[in-house]
């Protein structure tokens, strides 16, 4: 019975428009609300000792005492003092966490014209944190804070548009809020430009305008923009195919912990693309990328236990990343542990698993993968009885209904 020996290079076609969100905890704190507002917070002010130890505090990580002298300004009305609060309540920093009060804090500050607080609160609406989820109510506090230059509300304006969230879905617009943000250096946003252009979304499809983007946000150390670098590197999309560049580039993403760029050293191992061939390290980055869930990094790990290279040769390690990419709509993966349990190899042999994980692997195969696909699955149903194929059947729909769920 046939099964898929060959490592899935992944990411064929065009680049992948990645899912974009918002910052999240502490974080959120320091590359926003310092970076951007701090100085302007204390500008805003008079020279108040108070005020000016409060900041201090701040700068100290000492948000037990800050907290305590941001609330009289607070109180008073002082827009940055009650948006410093916000940041505080929503952290957990200085008093207990709690996303509603950080929301009374943030609109009291925003309704002034605080344009630290009118992003925070648009990132409480889409977050649904303390607040309702509202997109629509999320890009009315990005749109006043971005018409105040705020780069990271500009950004998050760009992702609304890409999504279509609260507002009509538009790369056009995602393009115009995103190179807003990227010309005042924000590194994710010169990466989403990246992508645009690399795709043809919303501006003439374009590589060398891509590279351009794709660079900037790399020399900032933006790692998924350094892995695209190293697609279109390994490509030769845009400039002259260099695969020992493509490997640079993957290797400051994959050092970061970037999935994509972590499977693509693998892939250049294996084939031995601008390195010499080593299963070993080729395994070293597939695992890394496959602990993080990415579905072609598991199944390309399990291919190597199948054929024994870089690791001792295991059906039962096969079986067990086969299943991982499987739970994940990958359909050579489930057309392999359908194989497995066809075979008894790894896993008990079991006709109505096989039957099961054939079938839904038919569903989700494309190319010459198809034929194999119903080779193996019409080998399998030649030994089972009418009874077991309504119950592999029943099995395989109730798998396909739960996306891959509730499969045996």
């Amino acid at each position: 019975m046939a099964i898929s020996r060959d490592d899935e290079l992944g990411l064929c076609g065009a680049l992948v428009l990645d899912a974009v969100g918002t910052v999240k905890g502490s974080s959120l704190m320091r590359c926003v609300l310092f970076a951007v507002f701090l100085v302007a917070a204390c500008a805003s002010v008079s020279a108040d000792d108070s005020y000016t130890d409060a900041v201090s505090a701040v700068h100290r990580d000492d948000y037990d005492r800050a907290a305590q002298l941001f609330r009289p300004f607070a109180e008073q009305g002082h827009a940055g003092a009650q948006s410093f609060l916000g940041v505080f309540y929503a952290n957990g920093q200085g008093v207990l966490q709690n996303y509603e009060i950080a929301g009374r804090w943030y609109r009291l500050a925003a309704e002034q014209g605080d344009a630290a607080a009118q992003f925070q609160l648009g990132m409480l609406y889409v977050g649904g944190q303390g607040v309702p989820q509202n997109y629509d109510m999320a890009g009315q506090w990005y749109r006043r804070a971005a018409d105040q230059r705020v780069a990271a509300a500009q950004f998050q304006l760009g992702v609304l548009y890409t999504n279509g969230q609260g507002v009509l879905q538009s790369y056009e617009e995602a393009w115009r809020w995103y190179r807003l943000a990227a010309e005042q250096g924000d590194a994710a946003a010169q990466f989403q430009l990246g992508v645009l252009y690399a795709n043809g979304q919303g501006v003439p499809q374009s590589y060398e305008e891509a590279i351009q983007w794709y660079q900037q946000a790399a020399d900032q150390e933006h790692a998924r923009a350094q892995s695209h670098l190293g697609l279109l590197y390994a490509r030769g999309q845009g400039l002259p195919k260099d695969y020992r560049v493509a490997i640079q580039w993957y290797r400051r993403a994959a050092e970061q912990g970037d999935a994509l760029a972590q499977f693509q050293l693998g892939v250049l191992y294996v084939n031995g693309q601008g390195v010499a061939r080593n299963y070993e390290e080729a395994v070293l980055w597939y695992r890394r990328a496959a602990d993080q869930g990415d579905a072609v990094a598991q199944f390309n790990l399990g291919v190597r236990y199948d054929n024994g290279q870089g690791v001792r040769q295991s059906y039962a390690e096969a079986g067990r990343w086969y299943r991982r990419a499987a739970q994940q709509g990958h359909a050579r993966a489930q057309s392999n542990l359908g194989v497995l349990y066809a075979n008894g190899q790894g896993v008990p042999k079991d006709m109505i698993r096989a039957y099961l994980w054939l079938t839904v692997a038919i569903a989700g195969t494309r190319g010459d993968d198809v034929k194999t696909a119903i080779m193996n699955h019409t080998t399998v149903a030649s030994d089972m009885t009418a009874a077991q194929i309504e119950q592999a059947e029943e099995m395989a729909r109730r798998c396909q209904e739960t996306q891959f769920v509730h499969c045996e």
